[in-house]
């Protein structure tokens, strides 16, 4: 799967967020997005995911306009501020009420994927008991658990502990092994420095490659 940017302004009024941006994302590489809060990071991978349509400017998934059409982009797992489930289930009841929609995913490849990111333990503990790590690593099991060939995350080792950052590292660079195109948001430098083949800095809405 391969993305391409073509000339991407986005405006809330009359603030200029994205200011003309192009790109070509390509798998097998991680990106990484760097910026302050407000640099337009966050903006920019909701664009990518449809969730937010450009004021000009398109975006295409293997040449698909998904803007156009109005879908979530095919084959891409995403999480992307705050993941977002519902209280009164438990961890696993929520993976598997979202497996169920395209009846993809086997209960054991949830259960394997919670084992993987340090999870498994509070598979059975509701959503709303969750602190901020567990509820970060729920939303990153969430994004990968259907093998999309696109994967999108903002901010993924926001509040979680380090034993468990290394361990979604090494899951991220297995998934780059196996060609996926594969972008992390963060305001942390530290957080990609091992991870991104290719850096782009957001200013003001603006992206600059390091």
């Amino acid at each position: 799967m391969k993305i391409e940017v073509r000339n991407v302004t986005k405006k809330f009024q009359q603030e200029v967020v994205i200011d003309d941006i192009s790109l070509d994302l390509e798998p097998g590489i991680i990106y990484g997005f760097i910026g302050r809060n407000g640099s337009g990071k966050s903006v920019f991978l909701k664009l990518l995911c449809a969730l937010y349509e450009p004021t000009k400017g398109e975006i295409l998934f293997d040449g698909m306009n998904v803007i156009k059409k109005k879908l979530f982009p095919p084959k891409t797992g995403a999480l992307i501020e705050k993941p977002t489930f519902l209280p009164d289930l438990t961890g696993f009841e929520n993976l598997k009420l979202l497996a169920s929609i395209q009846n993809k995913v086997p209960d054991e490849k949830i259960l394997e994927m919670l084992k993987k990111v340090n999870l498994y333990d509070a598979k059975d503990k509701k959503y709303k008991k969750y602190s901020l790590g567990m509820k970060q690593k729920l939303g990153i099991v969430q994004a990968l658990m259907e093998d999309p060939e696109v994967i999108i995350l903002d901010e993924p080792f926001n509040g979680v502990e380090e034993g468990t950052v290394l361990q979604i590292r090494k899951l991220l660079l297995e998934e780059k092994k196996r060609g996926k195109l594969i972008i992390i948001a963060t305001h942390i430098k530290e957080d990609i420095s091992e991870l991104a083949d290719i850096v782009y800095v957001f200013e003001q809405g603006k992206i600059i490659q390091k």
